[in-house]
């Protein structure tokens, strides 16, 4: 949006929304002037605040009121008076990197407690997509004996998914049974095989190994693993793109904002009934800055094209693996937010999951 004010416009526009924000009452020339060192008369304030609910910035919800600031006006603070809040990000990664293991927690319990972190730091709803696995590739492969006979095959993903498959090895092979031991010793020779042949390939090209490569004694574990790599692949590439880990619900639904109960289970329902819709709306894929990240996007009220959250603000970020889109992050609340915090979350979150997916 294109609006050219003057200084002291902007100055006044700046103030009006920064009181609103704090205060979520109606801001009159009084409150700048006691709140704001504007060095201008009352009169004046006045005068600029009719010109810019005249140009559709401010508006007055009663007669008798102060003005407030439309999705407009919150626009233009966005793109043209604020920067984001670089202490926060700097907040946002050291925290997410002290309390997030990556080596001792399942890449959903990790997205889960990074979602809560964002939601506890800025104050909103937050939504964090599962990655996309399409592009997934193998970090690492194990086989494991789990009981006499029995064999767990376990596959990691790039991005710290885990998928895995039992089964009883000696139920489809004609094979005498070695002892425990042997099938340990031999287990391990043959998942070493699979490493160094697979590490780094796409998951679709686990089902396609040449067995025969193998030495003949191992031979049993090649019916085994070409069943079992050929379901696990299958399970890891499902999709799953509704699955969005949602947080901070609570906190932000006492907002004033939300004191109406049918805007409320609207937007409950489209969180826990209709993520599909969210999911596309976030996941939209972005631009990237002239520093390689993922630049963010910030849809003000009516600028969201979801009916349940018009009266919302949704800012989003893409993660990225490389430089291949994996998932979203985002934060919801009411327009009236501190922007400049709540950009500087989610771009500081997408940045730290972009590096450890990467």
């Amino acid at each position: 949006m294109q609006v050219h004010l003057t200084n002291r416009q902007q100055n006044i526009l700046w103030a009006t929304i920064r009181h609103y924000i704090a205060t979520a009452e109606p801001v009159g020339s009084k409150a700048l002037i006691e709140g704001f060192d504007l060095g201008i008369s009352s009169a004046t304030i006045r005068n600029v605040m009719g010109v810019l609910e005249k140009s559709g910035l401010l508006y007055q919800p009663h007669t008798s009121a102060g003005r407030i600031p439309s999705d407009s006006g919150y626009r233009i603070y966005v793109d043209q008076l604020i920067k984001p809040s670089e202490t926060l990000a700097k907040e946002v990664e050291t925290a997410l990197q002290r309390h997030l293991h990556w080596d001792d927690w399942s890449l959903e319990a990790l997205l889960q407690g990074a979602a809560q972190i964002l939601a506890t730091l800025s104050g909103c709803i937050t939504l964090i997509t599962m990655p996309q696995t399409t592009t997934a590739k193998l970090r690492h492969l194990q086989l494991v004996q789990i009981e006499s006979g029995k064999i767990m095959l376990i596959v990691v993903t790039d991005s710290y998914e885990t998928h895995s498959k039992v089964m009883d090895l000696f139920s489809i092979s004609s094979v005498t049974k070695p002892e425990p031991e042997v099938i340990d010793h031999q287990l391990q020779i043959v998942s070493n095989f699979l490493n160094s042949h697979l590490r780094g390939r796409s998951l679709l090209e686990l089902g396609y190994l040449d067995w025969s490569e193998l030495d003949q004694e191992f031979r049993v574990y090649g019916e085994f693993l070409k069943s079992s790599l050929v379901e696990l692949t299958h399970r890891a590439l499902a999709p799953t793109t509704t699955q969005i880990m949602v947080r901070g619900i609570g906190e932000v639904l006492r907002q004033p904002e939300f004191s109406q109960v049918q805007q409320v289970q609207t937007i409950m329902q489209l969180l826990e009934e209709e993520q599909d819709q969210l999911w596309h709306l976030i996941c939209e894929k972005t631009e990237m800055d002239d520093t390689n990240k993922s630049k963010v996007t910030v849809r003000i009220g009516t600028e969201n094209p979801l009916e349940p959250i018009r009266t919302c603000t949704l800012i989003s970020a893409i993660y990225r693996r490389g430089s291949v889109p994996v998932g979203s992050v985002g934060v919801l609340g009411p327009t009236r937010l501190d922007y400049e915090s709540a950009i500087a979350v989610v771009a500081a979150a997408a940045n730290y999951l972009s590096e450890a997916f990467s």
